[in-house]
């Protein structure tokens, strides 16, 4: 079964950036929709950013909204989450999730519960 890798998490300042890269090798034929999710202690796992593969479409969370870039990297064949000026409220376990869809698929869902692949997770801490 094909398998989402995530990388690129750590320890940082408040203020810092941090980019985040998922290998999506495994996911290249079809159709399918990308997102990053996040998930502390105690808490739901909420959406921060979601793409479709084919039109490269774009939905972000309003927890991270304005803070956050997603992208696909077709050559490299990686989906990648820029997060820029963090706050210590953004420390979190980020993961990248997938799920397949089709030509006649219109909607992109950032929805937690529609994604049915998921990676292992990164830590991300964001602490002075």
């Amino acid at each position: 079964q094909a398998q989402l890798v995530e990388s690129g998490g750590g320890r940082v300042q408040p203020g810092e950036s941090l980019r985040l890269s998922c290998d999506i090798s495994g996911f290249t034929k079809g159709y399918h929709q990308f997102g990053w999710f996040r998930q502390g202690p105690g808490t739901n796992r909420e959406a921060v950013a979601c793409i479709a593969s084919d039109d490269g479409t774009k939905k972000y969370g309003t927890s991270m909204k304005g803070r956050v870039a997603i992208s696909k990297d077709d050559v490299l064949n990686t989906v990648s989450l820029q997060m820029i000026r963090l706050k210590p409220e953004d420390t979190s376990v980020y993961y990248c999730a997938a799920r397949e869809t089709s030509a006649f698929t219109i909607w992109l869902s950032c929805s937690a519960d529609a994604y049915n692949n998921w990676g292992q997770g990164t830590q991300v801490t964001v602490s002075s």
